[in-house]
């Protein structure tokens, strides 16, 4: 098929967009690489843009050797995975019984599960629901009030929708149990909806400080987020700068740069093996409501 000048055109325009927006996102990231390996005194001049100068390793090896970062990097992974297995779980087994029309009460619950994607009580008495449930200072309250998206339960349920009646009816036919047909066709047919969902949960928690900032005071349960916000937020004082090994000009740049890519680069590698369900997933699961 012959394309004519005004299409070519058009495409040229839209891949220079993308490229546009693709170095606006690379940019920030190439600076910051490039000052958590650059030298102090390149760093102090600031003369470090998108190439490293001055090759150190020294905040690196700094975070490396710190126990704390390695012990909130540990809990960090643990709490990502837990979350979002949970989150998984709790979104199937919510979306799964709304997709029977003969379930009692269906349109009910689909109203009141929804409302609460615009409706919230606030931060005062959210924190008063955790004083009473005995969750303050307690690591669950990093991993239960947040195990469920109603977003990503709608878009579950909408990709349930579309797997045919026919193959759920065969299967009660067979004398299959409701669960049976979830474990055996509805979870196998889902993988792309599940891995996108997956990803959006474990992207969630490992960016996820302000329910650790509003709920724990115990620092050895401080997210890698939360533990980057503390040292971040209090670079202005002398004490806590020295406290945390920030003490020296330019090390204190790199050694902040390094820290951000200490806990941006794990989650980032998971990108390259679930990217391609992105589209996939989220497109079949708005095909029917």
């Amino acid at each position: 098929m012959v394309r004519s000048k005004s299409s070519k055109g058009g495409d040229v325009v839209f891949i220079g967009i993308c490229v546009v927006i693709a170095l606006i996102c690379l940019i920030p990231m190439i600076n910051l690489l490039s000052r958590s390996l650059s030298g102090a005194d390149f760093l102090i001049k600031r003369e470090v843009y998108l190439w490293p100068k001055g090759i150190n390793v020294a905040a690196y090896k700094t975070v490396l050797a710190d126990p704390k970062y390695i012990k909130s990097f540990i809990w960090t992974v643990f709490l990502t995975v837990v979350c979002t297995f949970i989150s998984l779980a709790m979104t199937i087994l919510c979306a799964y019984p709304l997709i029977f029309g003969k379930l009692k009460g269906r349109k009910f619950f689909n109203i009141v599960i929804t409302i609460t994607m615009f409706f919230n009580a606030g931060t005062i008495p959210n924190y008063l629901l955790m004083k009473e449930l005995n969750l303050l200072d307690n690591p669950l309250v990093l991993i239960l009030p947040g195990c469920l998206s109603v977003y990503n339960m709608i878009i579950m349920r909408s990709f349930f929708y579309g797997i045919p009646e026919s193959i759920r009816e065969s299967a009660e036919i067979d004398g299959a149990s409701f669960f049976r047909i979830l474990w055996s066709i509805y979870i196998p047919l889902s993988k792309p909806v599940i891995a996108t969902l997956a990803l959006f949960y474990a992207v969630g928690r490992w960016n996820g400080y302000s329910d650790a900032l509003m709920y724990m005071k115990d620092k050895a349960f401080y997210p890698l987020q939360l533990l980057l916000y503390n040292i971040l937020n209090n670079m202005n004082s002398v004490e806590v700068a020295t406290q945390e090994g920030f003490s020296t000009p330019g090390l204190n740049e790199s050694l902040k740069a390094a820290i951000v890519m200490f806990s941006t680069i794990p989650i980032l590698c998971i990108y390259p093996f679930l990217q391609k369900y992105f589209i996939h997933g989220v497109t079949l699961g708005a095909v029917k409501e």
